[in-house]
């Protein structure tokens, strides 16, 4: 019988083909077929495991399959969020829409914020608001309606009121009475040309409709912030997720709109990851 530690070392060797992170991979794979945590196994390197449990999952992670999939959850914004195919794992770089959010929450102090997350997914960016602004009314939107039943899943796990609206973008909630003091939005950004640059995890697996978005990446920006400007109150944030070297032209789309103090946060690769603005 294998010790953990050569179990996790015999499975790092094929997981270099598929991954960034082997050993990391492998020390998931294994801790998620034996049911216990990460550190758990860290500390019991030594012992000998039964490894057969394993054996599909890391079949099933050389097909390229999200890790995400394969376990049925991710962490996003310190919260288990559940995760189903073909809807997009919760990436690091999407929780600074959250924070844009609370932050914006923070410094304006508006009572029972109206809130709308566009392109929701999995629901992992209006869940984690919804957990960390209780008093907030919270809408998440999106095409998919598998991507609204993920969603309420999520939100009956972590015991958060959401609204879900099936839209493409805004257009269910364009006009709205009262309108909304937030907008956040990770919308398809990806162009075209690009869909076979992307790593064999996404384009065997994920929701090309969720990613792709014309051929320069902004074809859904365009519509989205034209709806904002007609949802939002006078004063009220829009963020919006883009990708690396969109920002000015998505800077010129929101500033045609009229919104004002345009700027972004940058994710951990000093990418210009998020632009928000405020509503005229």
């Amino acid at each position: 019988m294998e010790t953990a530690a050569e179990c996790i070392a015999r499975m790092s060797a094929p997981l270099k083909t598929v991954s960034d992170t082997p050993r990391l991979d492998a020390e998931l794979l294994l801790s998620h077929a034996l049911g216990m945590s990460r550190a758990s196994l860290l500390a019991r390197l030594r012992e000998p495991v039964q490894t057969a449990p394993v054996a599909p999952l890391l079949e099933r992670r050389l097909n390229y399959e999200p890790l995400a999939y394969i376990f049925g959850e991710w962490e996003f914004y310190g919260l288990p969020i559940i995760v189903q195919p073909p809807l997009l794992t919760p990436r690091p770089e999407t929780e600074h829409l959250v924070e844009a959010a609370l932050n914006f929450i923070g410094a304006t102090g508006p009572k029972g914020p109206r809130i709308a997350d566009i392109c929701c997914g999995t629901g992992c960016v209006a869940v984690a608001i919804a957990r960390h602004a209780p008093g907030a009314v919270v809408y998440a939107a999106d095409i998919r309606p598998d991507a609204l039943r993920v969603t309420q899943l999520n939100a009956a796990r972590h015991q958060v009121a959401l609204r879900c609206v099936q839209a493409d973008l805004l257009t269910a909630m364009e006009r709205d009475d009262p309108p909304l003091d937030i907008v956040v939005a990770n919308p398809p950004y990806v162009p075209e040309g690009e869909w076979n640059m992307l790593s064999p995890v996404i384009i065997r697996h994920e929701d090309p409709g969720a990613l792709l978005a014309g051929v320069d990446g902004l074809e859904s920006i365009r519509c989205l912030i034209p709806q904002a400007r007609r949802s939002l109150r006078p004063g009220g944030l829009l963020a919006i997720e883009i990708g690396d070297g969109q920002y000015d032209a998505a800077a010129e789309l929101m500033a045609a709109q009229g919104f004002f103090e345009l700027d972004c946060i940058r994710d951990l690769a000093g990418i210009r990851r998020i632009i928000r603005g405020s509503c005229p």
